[in-house]
């Protein structure tokens, strides 16, 4: 059997002021997860712990993310995370607060 792609589900996450690269890529998964509800492994009679999600962060710090924290969302299934640097940082007028995106994608692959 080889790991077959299931689904990519794409999502963004923000941290309006405190510039948090970890927060914005845990809130980037939770929005590509929740969006949706997988019955993939049910269809193909697999179990939902059998999923593999592959985790891909942008933010502009990748060196600042928490995997741990990220994976810790997953509510099904193993994965892992790799952070690159993207997203965007958007200084406030008076250059008192940043405003970080970190954009993400989840690959979720199954063994068939």
């Amino acid at each position: 059997m080889a790991l077959q792609r299931m689904a990519l589900e794409i999502g963004m996450g923000t941290d309006i002021r405190g510039a948090d690269s970890t927060k914005a890529a845990v809130r980037a998964l939770r929005d590509a997860l929740w969006h949706n509800a997988l019955t993939i492994g049910v269809a193909v009679d697999q179990p939902v712990d059998a999923m593999r999600v592959e985790v891909l962060i942008g933010v502009p710090r990748p060196d600042q993310v928490d995997k741990d924290q990220v994976l810790a969302i997953l509510p099904h299934g193993t994965g892992t995370v790799t952070v690159v640097e993207g997203g965007l940082e958007i200084p406030s007028d008076d250059g008192t607060t940043t405003t970080l995106i970190a954009n993400c994608c989840a690959i979720v692959r199954l063994d068939l």
